[in-house]
């Protein structure tokens, strides 16, 4: 059987595909372990953490993620990881976990920047004006 999901964060985007195996992840072709830097990884794997090791070992994924820097498509990977997860083996409690530690695992963050604006250097910001 084969799940597929998505995740988003800014203008990161995830695409996972699950598919039972033993255990390999890979992000776009490359095993999840040569990812840097080292936090993106461990964010990434934290579903895995809270579902347990050995149910890592009952699947494969592969992700595709494209679009935003590196720690917005870290949050996008592991939403596409966990939601794939929870799809794949169809269970309530694993997605209760998911919710309970952060809902964010399951649910995209639809927050984006603010695009900038005439009059200033940033989105809110505004030149300095001299009286003198």
């Amino acid at each position: 059987m084969v799940t597929n999901t998505s995740g988003k964060k800014k203008t990161a985007v995830a695409r996972a595909t699950v598919r039972d195996g033993e255990g390999r992840v890979r992000i776009n072709s490359q095993p999840v372990e040569l990812v840097e830097p080292e936090m993106a990884r461990l964010k990434m794997l934290e579903p895995f953490r809270i579902a347990g090791d050995d149910l890592r070992d009952s699947v494969d994924i592969d992700v595709t993620v494209n679009g935003g820097g590196f720690s917005g498509q870290a949050d996008a990977v592991r939403t596409a990881l966990a939601r794939g997860l929870v799809q794949h083996l169809n269970d309530a409690e694993l997605r209760e976990a998911y919710m309970q530690f952060d809902r964010s695992l399951l649910v995209n963050d639809v927050r984006q920047s603010e695009p900038k604006k005439w009059g200033g250097p940033g989105a809110r910001a505004r030149y300095q004006k001299s009286y003198r």
